[in-house]
């Protein structure tokens, strides 16, 4: 089974900026879609992001705008670009990547804080 390694979490200012990563152990992995989900202290996870293989996002209201998914070329690593960060951002983010087949694979977890 494959490893998921997640990376660029850290904690932040309100309207300072973060940029996370996921990729996997196996490198030759490649996936049909990829997403951000982020769950805080108290509260149910919730998708923040995520990519399909035709390249088409979809976004949490509360972050549209703000945050951008993207992928590489080879569609084994996908990243979050995170603007504007609020304290509401504060929570775990984890990365999901799923294969054909509907294999999926899970990240550990990256925590963003945001506060003063």
């Amino acid at each position: 089974q494959a490893q998921v390694v997640e990376s660029g979490g850290g904690s932040v200012q309100p309207g300072e900026s973060l940029r996370l990563s996921c990729t996997t152990s196996s490198r030759e992995l490649s996936f049909v879609a990829m997403a951000w989900y982020r769950q805080a202290p108290g509260q149910q996870r919730e998708l923040v992001a995520s990519i399909a293989g035709g390249g088409t996002t979809n976004y949490a209201d509360s972050v549209r705008g703000r945050f951008t998914i993207s992928r590489n070329k080879a569609f084994n690593t996908v990243y979050l670009q995170m603007n504007s960060l609020k304290p509401e951002d504060t929570a775990s983010y984890y990365c999901r990547l799923v294969r054909s087949g509907a294999v999926e694979y899970w990240g550990q977890g990256t925590q963003v804080t945001v506060s003063w």
